[in-house]
């Protein structure tokens, strides 16, 4: 994991490592940007395996998780029989619509089909109770029926990594075929390192100088505290202007990359001398 840029704290590693010897999912909360996606990121990379991502969203359903058939192909295919074949027999046809050159695999089946793989299912608390519960039923088992083609189950079980920013509680249900871990930001000392791993090319005085920095904002009554994702773009912001050292003025300048609020801007621009502080 380290080879990849993700630091991994001991609690994180030990519950990742149970996940794979487990072949059990993995699910993982906590705030944005504290680097849970890019968990199942690295462990894709570190195994040399592919990363199929399922973004949830309010209103996804089975049918966009598993998959779809290809309607316009299915029409060019008819009327093609149509025109060659007047005389062939109905149920030939409609056996042939639904042949698997006309499946569209959605990013559960494409996991199912292609394991050895990491299937992510990002933001699991923005899709809804049925959704959750067609879900643990693929969990359960690693396998799905399409009524025309038969059963499909994995030979190998994916690595699965869920997210979740707990807009909302997962069931419980779910969270019990799940090994669970909550991730938070992470201490000073680790997100410095986290800064000078991911962008050497950034200067071990920038580096902290950030860090530091944004640990201070976290601690104000802010709408949307940065992340580590925010950390890196601030630094890697900064190195590009070709900024040694942080002063006031380059970070009232270059809080677009930290802060996504009005309101928290103009919140952390009037306390720039005591964040800055050293």
């Amino acid at each position: 994991m380290r080879a990849t840029g993700y630091l991994a704290g001991d609690g994180l590693a030990t519950v990742g490592y149970l996940a794979l010897a487990l072949q059990r999912p993995l699910l993982l909360e906590g705030e944005p940007g504290t680097g849970k996606t890019s968990l199942a990121a690295a462990i894709a990379e570190a195994f040399g395996l592919e990363l199929i991502r399922l973004q949830c969203y309010e209103g996804i359903d089975a049918s966009q998780a598993l998959y779809d058939w290809d309607f316009p192909r299915q029409i060019l295919h008819l009327r093609t029989v149509e025109a060659t074949s007047s005389d062939a027999a109905v149920e030939e046809v409609e056996k042939s619509l639904f042949d698997e050159r006309f499946l569209l695999s959605r990013p559960v089946l494409r996991a199912l089909r292609e394991s050895p793989a990491v299937l992510l299912v990002d933001e699991i608390d923005r899709a809804d109770d049925e959704f959750e519960a067609f879900l643990l039923e693929v969990l359960s088992t690693y396998e799905v029926t399409i009524p025309e083609l038969g059963t499909i189950t994995a030979e190998v079980p994916p690595i699965v990594v869920l997210t979740s920013n707990r807009t909302r509680e997962v069931h419980d249900a779910l969270k019990r075929r799940c090994l669970y871990h909550w991730i938070d930001h992470p201490g000073l000392a680790r997100e410095i390192e986290i800064v000078r791993t991911r962008l050497p090319e950034v200067s071990a005085r920038l580096a902290e100088q950030v860090a530091r920095s944004v640990h201070r904002i976290r601690e104000l009554d802010l709408l949307k505290p940065p992340g580590v994702a925010e950390t890196l773009d601030w630094a890697r912001a900064l190195d590009a202007l070709g900024t040694g050292v942080l002063d006031v003025e380059t970070a009232a300048a270059t809080l677009g990359a930290v802060l996504k609020y009005r309101e928290d801007t103009d919140r952390v621009r009037e306390s720039l001398d005591r964040l800055l502080a050293s």
